[in-house]
């Protein structure tokens, strides 16, 4: 058997330390069986998991969903058996057949945790780094939701205060995502979040000396955080005493973040494996695995031993959450008693409906003017805000650009902060220039549920978000992404401002919906809809994408059918169309010019406007023929990118007005024209369409 510390406060049996060392045989043995995965971290780290989920964290793994329940969140993803094994001792639901089955087809223990898939997880994390800011942006949100329903309660006395809790490893904390998310989370003073770094010195290439030499202590320090360092026993193993000592310290430090580093060697206690990268990636081998066994006191012949007396100890946790919950309830219930109207605030928010009459609050834009997209989805916003409590965002500094102030006079900012408006329970979030953590921490606001938010940036800087966008539609998260200067109409910023190869690399993420409104009327329909559409899933829908432009475009009347997608803005004159001119944005208004020019040819047109792709692809075949006929093969598509969305609607005859180089530093306009976006060029076009099609 490995040391067995005594302790005073912190109750540690020789069980407890039994079960810490089964953890670490299950976590060798899982590796070994499917012959890859992470066995080092999770065996070294298996004292502070414990302690975690047995003795520190509040949780009830019978109703993994409790609103009064502790975020967990494993930022260090790729040590998934350091959560596997937690969830399965505590009682999640897991059992030792599905360890058995780590890394394998349809088993519930992928190679990453994965949200929506194990019960228990709270967010896919994979890449490293994104944990950190999911548990960044689920403290936020959890400072939020206190505001919405119980903003008046002292500290620690409301049924909505709760901890979020992430363990992160050196290869989270080298990823520049941590270092925006840390720097954002001791600005904002999250006191209900705390981070364990798995400070073992070892990464895939060996030895962190290979790339790191910083004080990361005094990092966070300067970040504003709350610092502890956890020396090991004397014998390499992590002190379970001096971990339970920290994390109640740091849940006492109710006023900034904490950030706790664990020395801990990794693969400990193997007698060869220990403090090598090998560990880190890679089966330990039959050999090294009986040694670990011998070491820690269990039989080296036998696999996935796991005594009755563990298990039995272990979901112990089943009866102090079923505890925990029923105080918290008694709790609820109080406070539901004393704030009926937040209760039944709570209830609406809860169930993912929206107030009565919000949608008559949505403006309608007089057809005829020219209005950007960007400014009316500003007006959306903040016709919204007064109805929707709930909705909530922001910038990454560029607020004035997006149009993404919901109420200018209520920041999202801590107590102290001397700002105006400065409130901890603010509408309008200034994420900083951190457009990765933006959207990572957007990603942890959404999975922490009863709010609905949304983050701006310009469309350019969706490359340094993608990662966490692609988790987004990963995990089918409610998040808007608000992308304004959408195409070189951005004008004289020039081509390193100017999104050419965005729209279409976006659209090939899988799940992720791309709106690009033609104009005021479209945005707000497309407002619309992507609300309702997390109303009917809420928790469990799509994210969105929103491509709006600087530029000011004519405004049409407002056609319902936007929200299908694809719709006919105008329709042939003169008979059955000829040609179909498909549009998608600023660009919609070229088609609009272009069908002039031809009905006054005599050629009979319609004008498509097609805002997203997806919602269009998910209308039935019957509706998508009646806007684009079947039988009409001359189209053309119209768009200020590449044009790599409109082969599958052209066809082989059809011709595509796109950008297929960068742009350039000039006025909007002047680039318009010599780049070929003018309505003379979508005629032409048209004409070579019509041509081809009747060969």
């Amino acid at each position: 058997m490995s040391t067995k510390p005594t302790t005073t406060d912190l109750q540690w049996t020789e069980l407890d330390q039994r079960a810490v060392d089964t953890v670490r045989v299950l976590a060798a043995d899982a590796v070994q069986k499917v012959g890859n995965g992470h066995p080092g971290t999770a065996m070294s780290l298996a004292p502070a998991a414990y302690t975690l989920f047995q003795k520190v964290m509040r949780h009830d793994p019978a109703d993994a969903d409790w609103t009064g329940r502790d975020r967990f969140v494993l930022s260090a993803g790729h040590t998934s058996l350091t959560l596997y094994i937690q969830l399965y001792l505590a009682g999640y639901g897991l059992e030792l057949d599905d360890l058995k089955a780590f890394r394998t087809w349809g088993s519930k223990t992928p190679g990453h945790p994965e949200y929506g898939h194990t019960t228990g997880v709270e967010t896919t994390t994979g890449p490293l780094g994104q944990g950190v800011a999911n548990a960044v942006g689920m403290a936020m949100a959890a400072r939020y939701e206190r505001g919405l329903f119980d903003p008046d309660a002292a500290p620690g006395t409301s049924p909505f205060d709760h901890n979020v809790w992430v363990v992160a490893g050196d290869g989270c904390l080298q990823e520049g995502i941590s270092s925006e998310a840390s720097s954002l989370a001791g600005h904002q003073k999250l006191g209900n979040l705390t981070m364990l770094w798995d400070d073992n010195h070892i990464s895939i290439e060996g030895d962190t000396e290979t790339a790191v030499s910083e004080d990361t202590l005094k990092r966070y320090e300067s970040y504003g955080w709350h610092v502890q360092r956890v020396d090991p026993l004397p014998s390499g193993d992590l002190d379970p005493k001096g971990l339970y000592d920290a994390l109640l310290a740091a849940k006492a430090e109710t006023g900034r973040p904490s950030f706790i580093a664990a020395r801990s060697i990794i693969a400990w206690p193997a007698p060869n494996a220990q403090n090598t990268e090998a560990a880190h990636g890679s089966a330990l081998g039959d050999d090294e695995v009986a040694a670990i066994k011998r070491v820690l006191g269990f039989d080296p012949e036998k696999t996935f031993e796991v005594s009755d007396e563990v298990i039995g100890h272990t979901r112990q946790a089943l009866d102090r959450g079923r505890e925990a919950k029923a105080t918290w309830e008694k709790s609820f219930a109080a406070w539901r008693t004393s704030q009926p109207e937040r209760a039944a605030e709570f209830d609406r928010i809860a169930a993912g409906e929206l107030p009565e009459g919000w949608e008559e609050k949505l403006p309608v834009f007089e057809p005829g003017k020219s209005v950007a997209t960007r400014a009316a989805s500003g007006k959306v916003l903040q016709a919204l805000g007064g109805i929707i409590p709930e909705l909530w965002g922001g910038s990454a500094d560029l607020a004035g650009s997006n149009n993404t102030t919901i109420d200018k006079n209520s920041s999202f900012l801590p107590v102290g902060n001397p700002l105006p408006g400065a409130d901890p329970y603010g509408r309008t979030i200034h994420f900083g220039i951190r457009e990765h953590a933006m959207a990572a921490a957007m990603n942890g606001i959404a999975l922490h549920g009863n709010t609905r938010i949304y983050g701006g940036t310009f469309l350019v800087f969706s490359d340094y978000m993608r990662n966490a966008v692609r988790l987004s539609a990963l995990m089918h998260l409610p998040v808007t992404y608000v992308w304004t200067h959408d195409s070189v109409g951005l004008g004289e910023d020039g081509p390193t401002h100017q999104p050419v190869e965005h729209l279409a690399a976006l659209r090939a993420i899988p799940g992720l919906n791309i709106v690009r409104p033609a104009d005021a009327n479209e945005t707000t329909i497309a407002w619309r809809e992507i609300l309702r559409r997390y109303t009917k899933v809420f928790g469990k829908g799509a994210p969105h994408g929103l491509a709006l432009t600087r530029q000011g475009v004519p405004t049409y009347e407002a056609n319902e059918d936007a929200a299908k997608g694809g719709y006919v803005l105008f329709d042939a004159d003169g008979g059955e169309p000829q040609v179909v001119l498909i549009g998608t944005g600023s660009e919609v208004q070229l088609a609009v010019e272009a069908r002039e020019q031809l009905q006054a040819a005599g050629v009979p047109t319609r004008v498509v406007s097609m805002p997203s792709v997806e919602w269009f692809e998910e209308q039935d075949q019957a509706y998508k023929d009646s806007v684009l006929p079947p039988s009409v093969k001359a189209r053309v598509a119209v768009e200020a990118g590449i044009g790599l969305t409109w082969y599958r609607y052209v066809g082989d005859a059809g011709r595509i007005v796109s950008l297929e180089h960068f742009g350039a530093s000039a006025d909007a306009k002047v680039l318009f024209r010599e780049f070929g976006f003018t309505a003379e060029h979508v005629a032409a076009a048209a004409r070579e369409s019509l041509a081809a099609a009747a060969r």
